[in-house]
């Protein structure tokens, strides 16, 4: 009996660590992801304890899997944060290591990917665009606020920074506010479920300069709020609506600058429904294209590096 030719993808970023297969046609068969463990009111982990639970993750993650149908052609992993030569962080090695070994004992093809590219890549898949060989991409995290010139060239990818918060990224800013109101690190989908009962609102100032943003100021009084006894789901939605519209007006601002009328929003905090309606009502208001992935495929995870596998392997 023949068995299915996939290919693998595996990224182990900061606070998840995932699996995913597609076939040659690019239908993902599987999507394996485990949240690291964060004890209560904390913010964050220590890479030697990401390391540690990646490395425990991933051998459960694969015993999920049933491997006997299936012939793995090639993996994609992740082995940086960005795709510059001194970007580093050991919790990509845990992936990249098994990927490596995956790649020698197998004699399978291995093509490696930062994990920003890793988010261009599957917010492509699952956005189906944009077509264009240039625009604009959001990469808003818990790591990251950046906006990225994209180009592409010969199936080549290119990725320079053309805007960025100053001192917050957006995901430390709904974290930070999420562990105020008692909601467990890391706390973007917790703050989404309690903004959604809001009955109240209250309004948060924006910070944007041409193409920067700053949600160091509104973070500290969005907590000062918190501490002060007021609604809780009033904050919560108050601290989205004040993102949306941020990355909204700095999106505008780059996309005119730049003169691009497409842009593709990735990354965990991209995936918040309320946030993503706000930024492409006010992109489409300067007639700017606002491509989203599905909500599951903007956060971490390894479909990117499969779906890159596979257009790699195709040009081989």
């Amino acid at each position: 009996m023949n068995k299915q030719e996939v290919v693998l993808g595996i990224d182990t970023s900061c606070y998840t660590t995932s699996l995913a297969i597609m076939d040659l046609d690019g239908n993902l068969l599987e999507d394996r992801r485990k949240l690291l463990t964060v004890g209560q009111g904390k913010c964050g982990l220590a890479q030697s304890e990401m390391v540690f639970q990646h490395t425990r993750n991933l051998p459960e993650l694969l015993a999920g899997i049933d491997f006997s149908q299936l012939a793995i052609r090639a993996v994609g992993a992740t082995n940086k944060p960005r795709p510059l030569p001194e970007s580093y962080m050991p919790a990509f090695l845990v992936g990249w290591g098994l990927a490596q070994n995956l790649s020698k004992v197998m004699s399978i093809s291995l093509f490696p990917l930062s994990h920003q590219e890793n988010h261009l890549q599957g917010g492509l898949w699952s956005a189906k665009g944009p077509r264009a060989s240039r625009f604009i991409m959001l990469h808003a995290s818990g790591g990251t606020t950046d906006i990225l010139l994209v180009q592409i060239e010969d199936d080549s990818v290119t990725l320079t920074t053309v805007g960025e918060s100053i001192d917050l990224h957006a995901g430390q800013f709904v974290d930070r506010v999420g562990v105020a109101l008692g909601l467990a690190f890391p706390a973007g989908p917790a703050l989404e479920k309690l903004a959604a009962t809001s009955k109240a609102k209250i309004i948060l100032p924006v910070w944007v300069e041409d193409n920067k943003v700053s949600f160091s100021g509104v973070c500290t009084k969005a907590i000062r709020l918190a501490q002060d006894g007021v609604n809780k789901a009033d904050l919560a939605r108050a601290t989205e609506v004040v993102l949306g519209q941020s990355l909204g007006e700095v999106l505008q601002n780059v996309c005119r600058n730049y003169q691009l009328n497409d842009v593709l929003l990735v990354g965990g905090v991209a995936a918040n429904k309320l946030i993503r309606a706000l930024v492409t009502t006010i992109l489409a208001k300067a007639q700017i294209q606002t491509y989203v992935p599905e909500p599951g495929y903007s956060g971490d995870g390894a479909v990117g590096a499969a779906y890159y596998a596979l257009k790699q392997l195709r040009k081989d």
